[in-house]
């Protein structure tokens, strides 16, 4: 890939950042068994990554369960077991005497969203056995896999505090809706978990039968976003959201095992990008945004997760060239110089781009396309390169 060998300027005006927590990264299941066979090796290049790795999971077995019943208000179905949040953007209208019904400001986060902790929990949640399960994969220490097992228990199947396997009551907006699509985006971080429970599989603590529920569950949400108004409305989302749908989709297909399900999302996500993506590789509806950048890598890492979980269907999404001459490769392309030095973009921008957000998406060009300077973009940017995850991954 000629173009990525050249376009990224190594600038010294490249923002520093770190790996941040919320930053998971899709599971390459053969990249880990050679990372793991290096560990094992005492290869130096890894070891500081690992150590940092078993630092987190340490730390992550001090995380306590959390549920859907943690939340202090009642859902409008007035079951607990029902997932609820706010949407994010929607503020009280200071012309109206009780505020509602509420109005947008986009890229402004109204407070209230922390009434109801299920959005705040899932991801915590979910990044909790993604490292959890992690370090059980790399050091064999069962600890780890137990308390992973545990917190997976607590949300999804033990009937005290299970979540229903629905999603009606995602981003509500007072005075206008009690759910609506756009909050099944918020179970994005199942894609992860979903590679937690991958490496768990072969742990004693994670017994075949907690396997199975978990599978049944997954099976009865999957059910719920083909068939509900909610998961229809989102499906048919013109924006990050229907990429973000078919890659969580796509993730809980493969789970459950459903192949014609898996071959149907694909094609539908190389649909989208055909019709997403602009002539130029960016996304008009993503550069429309107030923080234009961080939603146009948003989509991009949604996109490269398809990708990745296409591997070994009818549609290799890596290589997939569109009718319209679209491409996962062409998205790279054009994004990669502003990842490099994000001060030369021109879009609207509200607020500071943090480069880690990229570091996934960056890691993969590395690999997939060739990028020989991919690698060396994030050291630069990173205050402690060896200590990052994604050197494992």
């Amino acid at each position: 890939m000629g173009v990525l060998l050249f376009c990224i300027a190594l600038t010294a005006s490249a923002q520093k950042a770190e790996l941040s927590k919320s930053d998971m990264v899709k599971l390459d299941f053969k990249a880990l068994a050679i990372s793991k066979e290096k560990i094992k090796a005492k290869d130096a290049s890894l070891l500081l990554a690992y150590e940092q790795l078993i630092n987190t999971a340490d730390q992550a077995l001090k995380f306590n369960t959390v549920s859907v019943m943690d939340k202090s208000d009642l859902p409008p179905s007035g079951d607990k077991h029902d997932y609820m949040s706010i949407a994010p953007y929607w503020w009280p209208n200071p012309a109206k005497p009780n505020g509602v019904p509420y109005i947008r400001k986009d890229g402004e986060i109204n407070p209230e969203i922390k009434n109801f902790p299920d959005k705040e929990n899932l991801p915590r949640l979910c990044e909790n056995v993604y490292n959890l399960a992690l370090a059980y994969y790399f050091s064999g220490n069962e600890e780890y896999a137990k308390h992973a097992s545990k917190l997976i228990k607590v949300w999804f199947l033990d009937s005290a505090t299970a979540m229903n396997p629905n999603l009606n009551f995602g981003q509500a907006v007072k005075g206008v809706t009690v759910g609506r699509a756009e909050g099944l985006i918020e179970v994005r971080h199942f894609i992860f978990l979903l590679d937690g429970v991958e490496l768990l599989k072969k742990s004693e603590k994670f017994k075949e039968g907690n396997q199975k529920k978990l599978k049944k569950w997954f099976l009865a949400f999957s059910d719920w976003m083909q068939t509900s108004v909610v998961g229809k409305d989102e499906m048919e989302s013109k924006n990050n959201h229907g990429v973000w749908f078919d890659a969580t989709n796509l993730a809980i297909a493969k789970f459950i095992g459903d192949k014609d399900l898996v071959n149907k999302i694909v094609k539908s996500a190389a649909e989208r990008l055909d019709v997403q993506m602009d002539e130029n590789g960016l996304f008009p509806l993503e550069l429309a945004r107030t923080t234009s950048l961080h939603y146009s890598t948003f989509i991009i890492d949604a996109f490269t997760i398809i990708a990745q979980l296409s591997e070994g269907t009818d549609i290799n999404f890596w290589t997939l060239v569109t009718k319209s001459k679209k491409s996962l490769e062409k998205g790279y392309e054009a994004m990669l110089p502003f990842w490099a030095d994000n001060t030369t973009w021109t879009y609207k921008e509200i607020k500071p781009f943090t480069m880690s957000n990229a570091y996934q998406c960056i890691w993969r060009a590395a690999t997939k396309y060739n990028c020989t300077t991919c690698k060396e973009l994030i050291r630069k940017n990173s205050a402690d390169y060896q200590k990052l995850l994604i050197n494992l991954l």
